[in-house]
């Protein structure tokens, strides 16, 4: 197995093959040495390949796959009924070794429960968590857990800082990531009993651990990862989305007012294209899921075909940095 082959699932997400398909295709012209295992149904599939060189269909693979997990499904009926599902079958080729990471839009229970059914956590990791990147002021900001538990013990919050600081030294490059506790306030005082008791816990880890956080230092760009449970992050992510649509509308609505709106917008067009360019969530697509024994990747189930490229070469990233097994050395030390 090459460390660049990644199986990508081609039914998932709000749109399948439609979107997923096309941007597993750009991943794989922006990467000469990606290689991938394609799974769905190979009737719907085969069709939206027919622009393809010889030496791109060279690197790629179709794998059938019968069934789909839908959105709506329960996870546990995921695992049980669809072993067949596009879904499965590109976890269970991580799991056998012909893959090095798998990438899929599709249910997030679901993925997180077929991942941690297949492949399992890396040694005393009790949960894996969600991680991606943020727009910050000066770069991105990590966080984790943006979904995958809806709770965290002190003791996973502890795990998940461990895990986040190592995706962020080995996948992105920082050697002494910055690492905050999301809470209601700085002062050590402020929390709940959780907070309290994780706070004492990341204090005491091999992190650069800089104490509590405010939702608003998420963006400072004065925070490499910031750590805080699945619910809480799901929030705040889907209210970052939300705002950056609200502020993107409202600037158009506005540029479009008048004559004199629309010329200021010509005029400031090469501005606010390159800060489009730099905040737009679709560039940031891909979540790492740490912690399991094998690379996966969440994808936005709303994906474009540029964001579901972008979600593939971050698997592609993790699996030749070998982030699954410097998680597991940095939590056996």
């Amino acid at each position: 197995m090459s460390a660049s082959t990644i199986a990508v699932d081609a039914m998932g997400g709000d749109h399948g093959p439609r979107e997923c398909v096309p941007g597993t295709l750009r991943a794989l012209r922006d990467d000469a040495e990606l290689r991938v295992l394609l799974v769905g149904d190979t009737a719907r599939v085969e069709p939206l390949l027919a622009r393809l060189s010889a030496a791109e269909r060279g690197r790629l693979e179709l794998v059938h796959a019968s069934e789909v997990v839908e959105m709506h499904e329960h996870p546990r009926e995921a695992i049980r009924r669809k072993k067949q599902s596009s879904m499965r079958v590109a976890v269970d080729l991580v799991k056998a070794g012909r893959a090095a990471g798998c990438v899929s839009g599709g249910n997030t229970g679901a993925l997180t429960a077929i991942a941690h059914f297949v492949l399992k956590t890396i040694g005393s990791v009790e949960r894996a968590a969600i991680m991606s990147a943020i727009p910050s002021a000066h770069g991105h900001t990590h966080m984790l857990d943006l979904g995958a538990n809806t709770g965290a013990t002190p003791g996973q919050l502890a795990q998940f800082a461990v895990m986040g600081s190592i995706v962020v030294r080995d996948v992105y490059g920082i050697a002494k990531p910055r690492v905050g506790l999301l809470n209601i306030g700085e002062e050590d005082i402020k929390g709940h009993d959780i907070v309290q008791a994780a706070h004492a816990l990341l204090a005491a880890l091999p992190v650069h651990y800089v104490g509590f956080v405010e939702g608003d230092d998420i963006f400072s760009g004065e925070i490499d990862v910031v750590v805080t449970d699945g619910f809480t992050g799901n929030v705040a992510l889907k209210a970052i989305e939300g705002v950056a649509r609200l502020i993107a509308g409202r600037m158009r609505q506005e540029f479009n007012a008048s004559t004199a709106s629309r010329l200021a917008g010509l005029i400031a067009r090469p501005v606010l294209r390159r800060v489009g360019e730099d905040l737009d969530p679709r560039r940031y697509n891909g979540a790492c899921m740490v912690g399991l024994a094998g690379v996966v990747v969440k994808s936005h189930g709303s994906a474009d075909a540029l964001a579901f490229s972008r979600a593939v070469s971050l698997a592609a990233l993790a699996a030749r940095r070998g982030l699954t097994g410097h998680i597991a050395q940095a939590l056996t030390a």
